[in-house]
């Protein structure tokens, strides 16, 4: 704390920001202004006429800085939520002139027709974003006295219908669902519920616990834990557990280093492999922190960190530490390749291509196939043209689209 004098020769006290060294940035005001030599926190009003009015003056300065104060705060906020949160590229965007009822009477109008009108469906919900959607869903159970949902499930079959029903659900909702559906009954689908917590950000698994716990009255980390085992369990759980580090624009070069040589001296250096050393660092780091460690790693090892990961461990261990991996260095090209391969084939893997739209198409979908067309020789569309067909083909071109 300092004192600092104020033009009117009346004093103010304020805090230092950034330590007590000097040279911190001035905060806001701690006490109303006193005189020199007056140590209560209480003002004094002086007794002349000009006194009067520098006290005025002053207390007016006072209060413009404190509001100056709150208003720097609250845009230091903002900023600081904004960059806690990844930026979005989705396809699916607020309709402009949406209009919820005249979309539940023409939606109401598809499910009745005859063979029911899949395309006036498809058009209307793939071309609103969900809190819009929801929107319609109370417009359709007011006009219609019936859930929507219900009527979509019963018009509706195949993965058209899994692909609208999702969208249905928010992004969040939808994750949490896919992952209770790969780990609900007998067995267990290890690929769904790789791709979803490893992939997914520090907010956004956040986001998943809480709704999955409201959804199914169940704590995520306890069915992750009674589906899985080993050092595959205890990858998943660390991540459910989100201890990740925000970024932070300042570049921590030793620690870098320091984790890319543990990295290093816990697997290609010695014999075996200390699992527990990677699953520390590469769940607890900030994303740009771990680019810049496998960059480092480099320097280290005759390998790059995928090519060691496909060395040291196998099965499902190895392929959670390379989506990892993956999604760090490039997530949307990991979003892209893995469209890519369940497509290409002589049709499609409907299940894991109507995943990743569906929880993509608000989120990163624009860059996901950008990144495809870039990698892959030709556009996401068109590959859904050559290995889909009718509805199914037309709903997740609906979500995906035009070509840019």
């Amino acid at each position: 704390m300092r004192v600092a004098a104020c033009p009117t020769g009346w004093s103010h006290k304020w805090v230092e920001r950034g330590g007590g060294g000097g040279g911190g940035e001035r905060g806001s005001p701690l006490s109303p202004c006193q005189p020199h030599w007056r140590s209560s926190s209480t003002p004094k009003t002086p007794d002349t006429s000009a006194g009067r009015d520098a006290f005025v003056l002053c207390q007016l300065l006072q209060v413009r800085a404190v509001k100056m104060a709150m208003v720097a705060e609250f845009l230091g906020q903002l900023s600081l939520e904004a960059e806690s949160h990844e930026p979005k590229y989705p396809t699916v965007t607020p309709a402009l002139d949406f209009d919820p009822e005249k979309d539940a009477a023409r939606i109401e109008t598809a499910i009745k027709t005859k063979g029911v009108d899949e395309q006036t469906i498809i058009d209307v919900l793939t071309k609103r974003t969900y809190p819009q959607r929801r929107e319609i869903a109370f417009a359709y159970e007011k006009r219609a006295k019936k859930d929507m949902i219900s009527a979509l499930k019963g018009a509706l079959s195949g993965s058209v219908e899994s692909v609208i029903l999702g969208l249905m659900k928010s992004t969040s909702q939808y994750d949490a669902s896919e992952i209770r559906g790969s780990i609900k009954g007998l067995g267990t689908d290890e690929e769904t519920l790789i791709e979803i917590l490893c992939s997914r950000s520090n907010a956004e698994l956040q986001e998943i616990k809480k709704v999955y716990k409201e959804l199914f009255k169940k704590d995520l980390d306890k069915d992750v834990a009674g589906d899985t085992s080993g050092n595959f369990a205890k990858l998943l759980l660390a991540l459910v557990q989100t201890k990740r580090d925000e970024s932070s624009s300042v570049v921590d070069y030793e620690k870098i280093d320091d984790d890319a040589r543990k990295l290093y001296d816990a697997g290609v250096k010695i014999r075996g492999t200390d699992v527990a050393t990677w699953i520390s660092i590469m769940t607890e780091r900030s994303v740009p922190h771990l680019q810049r460690v496998f960059q480092r790693y480099k320097s280290y090892s005759p390998y790059d960190m995928q090519e060691s990961i496909m060395k040291e461990v196998k099965g499902d261990l190895q392929r959670s530490f390379l989506v990892l991996v993956q999604s760090f260095e490039n997530k949307q090209l990991f979003f892209a390749n893995k469209l890519h391969d369940a497509m290409k084939s002589k049709g499609a893997k409907e299940k894991v291509v109507s995943r990743i739209i569906v929880s993509r198409c608000e989120v990163d979908l624009k860059k996901i196939c950008s990144e495809y067309k870039a990698h892959h020789g030709q556009s996401l569309q068109k590959t859904i043209m050559e290995h889909t067909k009718g509805d199914y083909q037309r709903v997740l071109l609906g979500l995906c689209g035009p070509e840019d």
